[in-house]
């Protein structure tokens, strides 16, 4: 009875093991016969050499290794500036020395064949590296100095230059590794330093001459306006001359009629006359001591009128 009751309890013991093990070898069976593919990539499963594409996001079922393999690769856009030929000069069209930078903007869009060229990213990169520094020479060499740096905007091309190094870019990059051009773009225009003062000598010399045509340009709008302010001034000068001789003439004239009417009364012409400068005198308030017997002030006196009257008959 006792040994029954050992054995039972034996067996009870063994059950937390049993399914540990259970547990444990599940995960391994999953983990040998699944894969988890993220959503930021593709999946490429090779079978025997047969290859197909996986894309949908998830956990897969697979075969076990050697039978099955597994290669991920990135599908979001990545943007590569390459490293060969950066810092390289190159020969513009009229045989400047130039250095120029640039960067790919691509996405894998075809994994498979990025798969088959027996190449990872990092592999599939330098190769673009390569394509980069070449297709980059090849246009260059296509365009002028002055389509790359010159101070007229108007003249510079670099958008066509982009444009160009795309389009020589993208047929190689796409047949070969399976990877779309999105955009080409520069990202470093250099000189020598021995064209570097060359450049900025020519570009001096191109700023005075601007300037200079500025200048005259200037003068002359200024020369217009003094022209046409010392017109505008002789002009008004003239009018107001005109219509002072006009205002003299009309004052000599009304003069004239007054004067005519003092002639006719001479002894009022004398008295307004000394009145008037009677209220010259005393304009303010003033203290004035004078001789009655001086003009105008003889009006004073009493009887001036009476005396006046006997000076002009005397």
């Amino acid at each position: 009875m006792s040994e029954e009751h050992n054995n039972s309890e034996r067996r009870t013991l063994h059950w937390p093991t049993i399914f540990l093990g259970i547990v444990i070898a599940a995960v391994f069976l999953i983990a040998i016969f699944s894969y988890q593919l993220k959503s930021t990539e593709y999946a490429v499963i090779s079978t025997l050499g047969n290859v197909k594409l996986a894309e949908k996001a998830g956990l897969h079922f697979r075969l076990p290794y050697p039978i099955q393999e597994i290669f991920y690769y990135d599908n979001r856009d990545r943007c590569f500036e390459g490293s060969v030929g950066r810092i390289e000069e190159t020969y513009t069209a009229d045989e400047q020395n130039i250095i120029v930078g640039i960067y790919v903007k691509y996405k894998i869009i075809n994994p498979i064949t990025l798969f088959k060229s027996n190449k990872n990213i990092s592999e599939a990169e330098e190769a673009l590296n390569s394509l980069m520094r070449n297709d980059k020479n090849r246009i260059v060499g296509k365009y002028t100095f002055s389509q790359f740096i010159n101070t007229d905007a108007k003249k510079m091309k670099i958008g066509d230059i982009e444009e160009d190094i795309k389009i020589l870019l993208e047929d190689t990059a796409l047949n070969q590794y399976g990877l779309k051009i999105l955009s080409v773009g520069i990202t470093t225009l250099g000189l020598p330093q021995s064209v570097s003062t060359e450049v900025v000598d020519r570009m001096k010399a191109e700023r005075k001459a601007a300037a200079q045509v500025f200048l005259s340009e200037g003068n002359m709008i200024a020369k217009k306006i003094m022209s046409q302010a010392n017109a505008d001034k002789q002009r008004i000068l003239n009018d107001a001359r005109a219509k002072a001789k006009t205002i003299k003439a009309e004052g000599d004239a009304k003069a004239a009629a007054y004067y005519a009417v003092f002639r006719e009364e001479p002894k009022l012409a004398m008295f307004l006359k000394k009145l008037e400068s009677l209220k010259k005198i005393s304009k303010s308030r003033t203290v004035l001591v004078l001789d009655t017997d001086t003009a105008p002030f003889d009006l004073l006196k009493p009887n001036a009128e009476k005396l006046e009257t006997n000076e002009t008959n005397k």
